[in-house]
């Protein structure tokens, strides 16, 4: 089988053995944000069409691609949900050579009753059984970074945080972004990020801070992008973690190692998990699929 991670704006794909060892595995900067003219079809023949010649019939896709921006959107299933309802959910897409399915996503309801929804990271979390339990919380950062809460083997509930995307947002397109200079991380700044979202005054009031911090000579242009990732990440993690809890880290070290530090710092206990838990979730939904479904 065939698994690929397609997502806002990466392609990763593995080729999956038959107990879902990862045999060989590529990549490409071919987002759906990035395929040309929306020729999803071209760009998966292109990518994986050696592959499919060997003898693969089988392709598995999960991420935003299966999103109303991607190829096909396929529609959410409701929590709880873990492999088997991911896998009775899967839509198939037309394709020629090849039986291709999409992973669902997941949704759910805040305690007030405003919808949240999750779609690739699911299959992330599935991916890593034996290492989360039947019961535990997930962390996954990235633009929406997502709080995922499991019961039962099964993902229970979860929350999405914008913390990626608002920063991104402020740097690039907001004064505070005038007073910053990219550069290596500054974890002192960071830590000292961390703090002030402890304090009185809410983040939007903290915000302003970076400004000012930096006008009176405080904070150098160098260190404060670290300054706002730290406010802002402590914001998010005070919001999310509950006292003392255990959170498996999912993702790539560039994103888990600040939420790691704000995780720690904030009294938690982390654990980083294998960035390869798509593929294993890729792998186990793939192994229940009714693959003669919808042909």
């Amino acid at each position: 089988m065939i698994g690929v991670d397609w997502g806002t704006s990466n392609f990763r794909a593995f080729r999956l053995g038959a107990e879902g060892a990862i045999l060989d595995r590529r990549g490409s900067p071919l987002g759906i944000l990035h395929v040309p003219g929306g020729r999803f079809a071209e760009t998966l023949s292109a990518e994986i069409g050696d592959w499919l010649r060997a003898g693969e019939d089988r392709v598995l896709l999960c991420g935003m691609v299966g999103s109303r921006q991607g190829w096909q959107e396929a529609p959410y299933v409701p929590c709880p949900a873990g492999i088997a309802e991911l896998a009775r959910a899967v839509t198939a897409v037309p394709f020629t050579g090849a039986r291709v399915r999409l992973v669902t996503g997941i949704s759910t309801l805040d305690p007030q009753g405003v919808p949240d929804v999750i779609r690739g990271e699911e299959t992330k979390i599935v991916g890593v059984p034996a290492a989360l339990g039947k019961a535990g919380l997930v962390c996954l950062p990235g633009t929406h970074s997502k709080w995922v809460s499991l019961s039962g083997g099964r993902i229970a509930r979860f929350a999405t945080h914008m913390t990626g995307e608002v920063f991104g947002v402020l740097r690039e397109h907001s004064i505070l972004g005038r007073m910053m200079r990219q550069g290596p991380p500054d974890w002192v700044a960071f830590d000292c990020g961390l703090a002030r979202a402890a304090e009185p005054g809410g983040w939007l009031h903290h915000l302003f801070g970076v400004r000012t911090l930096g006008l009176t000579g405080e904070l150098g242009e160098a260190a404060a992008s670290s300054y706002l990732s730290g406010l802002l990440i402590g914001h998010e993690v005070r919001a999310a973690l509950p006292a003392g809890a255990l959170v498996h880290l999912l993702g790539a070290p560039a994103l888990t190692v600040p939420y790691a530090r704000a995780i720690a710092a904030l009294g938690g206990v982390v654990r980083c998990e294998d960035e390869d838990a798509a593929a294993r979730g890729l792998a186990a939904i793939g192994a229940v699929i009714n693959w003669d479904a919808g042909d």
